[in-house]
């Protein structure tokens, strides 16, 4: 049976995504050269400032590149970056025809790749698996064209949406089963977020188990308050400590030592509390495309009233905590009508011994 477009892309797929959650600020590319019918070439975009995923594939390909097809996720770059241009390789590498899944959305490309290699009689075909490919780089189209990072609540909460008791304790609401797989989450993003409360109330780690590279660590903090032995600082850990800037004579002996500890990062403030969305254009210039944010409610809330939410994965276990003093999963200002309410789009469930993960995408109305 003679394999289609769509086959071949599927590999190249598979092949981008064995380097998830190391290629940031960059996207996730796998390219794979096929000559009749045979695959020659193969490759992926491991990290930053390494080759892009076609120079590896047509590398791999040799000679046996002349008349053969490209087949690779985005749309080749046409820029020096910490790269060189990957279309001069194609074109020097004589290849007959590109299968590009979709364009690339960065604005120094943005189709220009697609016409070069047009222009040398180079047939191109465009928009193979595209759906599944912006869900694979959905960090990476909203830094580049919006200049933010994509950000993903994580909760993990009773089943009336609780993820503390009155008296805050909250080890385990959920399984084992889903707390591991929680780590397995953390390491396909640049960073961890949680508010300073939740520093000083569980003192967590927030490592990522058996990761290849660790998230950053972040802490909302607007009075510098975060405890200087905090669990957070282990292994030589790289920490953010999000702030606002202190007016004159509120510098403190535990600012002085943070920085020592941490990234002291300033930003605008909003109302006297962190203006959340200078925040995340800070973090973006940092070359942080993707946040997960795990607590606690009042950090979660006041995302969701500012609509700073792409996406939200609720582990949520069958007991009942109670009590109007219990901490609930996200608070803030909340909203007034119904009609106004977050919903979910692209919902997943899942489960995790007796534990459901909601996953979906933010939708605002």
């Amino acid at each position: 049976m003679k394999k289609d477009h769509a086959y071949y892309m599927g590999l190249a797929i598979k092949l981008a995504l064995k380097a998830k959650g190391l290629t940031s600020p960059n996207p996730l590319v796998g390219a794979i050269v096929v000559k009749n019918g045979r695959i020659i070439g193969r490759g992926y975009h491991e990290k930053a400032g390494l080759a892009h995923a076609e120079v590896l594939a047509l590398d791999e390909a040799g000679n046996e590149a002349k008349g053969a097809s490209l087949y690779v996720t985005l749309e080749p770059c046409t820029h020096f970056g910490r790269t060189p241009p990957c279309v001069d390789r194609i074109i020097q590498s004589k290849i007959k025809e590109v299968i590009i899944g979709m364009v690339d959305p960065n604005p120094l490309n943005n189709g220009k790749g697609i016409q070069i290699l047009k222009n040398h009689k180079i047939k191109v075909e465009v928009g193979i698996l595209e759906e599944e490919l912006r869900r694979i780089n959905a960090a990476f189209l909203k830094y580049i064209t919006k200049r933010l990072p994509l950000v993903t609540i994580k909760v993990a909460q009773s089943l009336d949406g609780k993820i503390a008791t009155r008296t805050g304790e909250s080890k385990w609401i959920t399984s084992d089963k889903s707390r591991n797989y929680s780590h397995r989450i953390r390491q396909n993003y640049d960073a961890v977020m949680v508010g300073v409360n939740t520093v000083r109330r569980d003192n967590p780690k927030l490592d990522a188990w058996f990761a290849r590279k660790q998230p950053v660590k972040i802490v909302i903090d607007s009075q510098l308050s975060t405890p200087q032995d905090a669990n957070i600082f282990a292994n030589n850990s790289k920490v953010i400590i999000v702030t606002i800037t202190p007016r004159p004579g509120q510098e403190t002996e535990n600012r002085n030592i943070l920085s020592q500890k941490a990234k002291v990062l300033e930003v605008k403030e909003k109302f006297g509390q962190i203006n959340l969305k200078d925040m995340f254009k800070t973090l973006a210039r940092m070359e942080i495309t993707s946040v997960l944010v795990e607590g606690g409610g009042t950090l979660i809330g006041s995302l969701f009233d500012e609509g700073l939410v792409d996406k939200v994965l609720f582990f949520i276990s069958p007991k009942i905590i109670g009590g109007k003093e219990g901490v609930s999963s996200v608070m803030g200002k909340g909203i007034s009508r119904l009609d106004s309410a977050v919903v979910l789009k692209n919902l997943k469930l899942r489960r995790f011994k007796e534990d459901i993960l909601v996953e979906g995408d933010v939708k605002y109305v």
